[in-house]
């Protein structure tokens, strides 16, 4: 059950994926009013795996201790219990040393290790944790519209000609956001994403068949498979019985069509495109069935979203900072804003429309920088691990320490401690405005 009703503010999420709906936990929890938009008839994430570092378990925790639960039930981790810190083991997948490495170039290990979850695993345990009649399906976001003369409230008009009030909009619809497209307009450069020149092959291998080609080592933890101009990594899923594999090569076309993030491929395609790699590695990509997904890696990197809210509407997560994969920690940053934005909202002394606005505005200021910078990183640790990084190249002492000091910024953070400093800036921008 949600908590007792302590605003006479009503807010709209636009997006039911794991942002939207940790959101929407986080807020009804605190006993606000909310009703979540999903334009699909029913909660469904695309992708295979999402992976969660230290951080992003804190501010899980902030937003309601039952999401952490969830993530508890679902995630996976390496199966060697030595490997339990480890998040990677980082191998020379490129030059033939005759078999697979017989031991990692270097590890990079955090307090969690490898935390991951499938997608759909994940939102189907968050789902039973919202509370009933707060989400609406079928709702495909057309436009907002103000009038100043209607209590502050704004109008959603969705493609199905329905509408609906809200006197704040909480975009958490991704990386195609059009809550994006609706705050700085079809034609501005942040509202579409851009390529990063690399794509992705996703395959899944039965464990024992993977252990027969790389060791158990190898195939029972997560690793990262170095190279120039690809890498690929591997980890195990469904309680250890298959290896996932997701193969990323780097190249100068352009995607064919910016429309369709994802479209089918054939394993001569990768194993063409790995035909450089390590002898090993290309026994791996033998084991892939014939017919493979391919998915291009977008991000909002080059065109940043130049605010994160307007007045009374915010985007969050992806919609906000869309970045590539190579972090594992754009789904972790995303959750992260809903512990930020949920302190804010659920503070006392947020009790008008007014006081909203100025909460957002503390959130575009305190969470611009860090989400923004999120993306160039990841884009910059992708290239280290294909050797493609300038100043890093294929010194693997130094792509260590780059990952190292990266993470470190990501991982290594108070989440509580940042929730209560957000708190305190707005308490002193209501004094300045005069609505404390």
């Amino acid at each position: 059950m949600s908590a007792p009703k302590k605003q006479d503010i009503d807010y709209a999420i636009i997006g039911g994926g794991i942002t939207g709906l940790t959101l929407a936990i986080a807020l009804t929890h605190r006993g606000l009013t909310v009703k979540l938009y999903e334009q699909a008839p029913s909660f469904a994430e695309i992708g295979a795996g999402v992976s969660f570092s230290p951080n992003a378990v804190q501010a899980m925790k902030i937003c309601h201790p039952a999401i952490n639960d969830a993530f508890e039930r679902v995630r996976t981790r390496n199966i060697w219990e030595s490997k339990q810190d480890v998040w990677f083991d980082y191998y020379d997948g490129y030059h033939d040393t005759g078999g697979p490495p017989e031991k990692p170039a270097f590890t990079i290990r955090n307090s969690t290790g490898q935390a991951g979850v499938h997608r759909a695993h994940f939102l189907d345990e968050l789902i039973k944790i919202l509370p009933p009649d707060v989400a609406v399906f079928g709702k495909r976001l057309d436009s907002v519209s103000h009038d100043d003369r209607v209590d502050g409230l704004y109008t959603l008009k969705f493609a199905d000609g329905s509408t609906a009030a809200a006197h704040a909009v909480l975009g958490c619809d991704g990386i195609k956001s059009r809550v994006r497209s609706i705050l700085f307009g079809a034609d501005h450069p942040c509202a579409a994403p851009t390529y990063t020149h690399k794509y992705a092959y996703r395959a899944l291998v039965p464990m024992k068949d993977a252990i027969a080609v790389l060791g158990e080592e190898m195939a029972q933890n997560a690793c990262m498979h170095m190279g120039k101009g690809g890498h690929v990594l591997t980890f195990n899923i469904n309680h250890g019985q298959v290896m996932n594999v997701v193969a990323f090569h780097t190249t100068e076309k352009e995607w064919p069509d910016s429309t369709r993030l994802a479209t089918s491929a054939k394993r001569e395609d990768a194993l063409r495109d790995f035909a450089d790699f390590a002898p090993y590695l290309k026994k791996l990509l033998h084991l892939a069935k014939p017919e493979l997904d391919i998915w291009a890696i977008f991000h909002l990197g080059d065109n940043p979203a130049p605010a994160f809210a307007k007045d009374r509407v915010c985007i969050i997560g992806d919609a906000a900072h869309a970045s590539s994969p190579h972090h594992g920690a754009g789904a972790g940053m995303g959750i992260e804003d809903c512990a930020v934005l949920s302190s804010l909202l659920a503070e006392e002394s947020v009790v008008s429309s007014a006081h909203v606005a100025h909460a957002l505005s503390v959130f575009d200021r305190v969470r611009r920088e860090r989400g923004q910078w999120l993306v160039q990183s990841s884009q910059h640790i992708g290239n280290c691990y294909e050797w493609l990084a300038e100043g890093v190249g294929d010194d693997l002492e130094k792509v260590e320490a780059e990952i190292n000091l990266r993470n470190g910024m990501i991982a290594d953070v108070d989440v509580a401690g940042m929730c209560d400093d957000v708190v305190s800036q707005l308490h002193r921008q209501l004094s300045r405005a005069n609505l404390s």
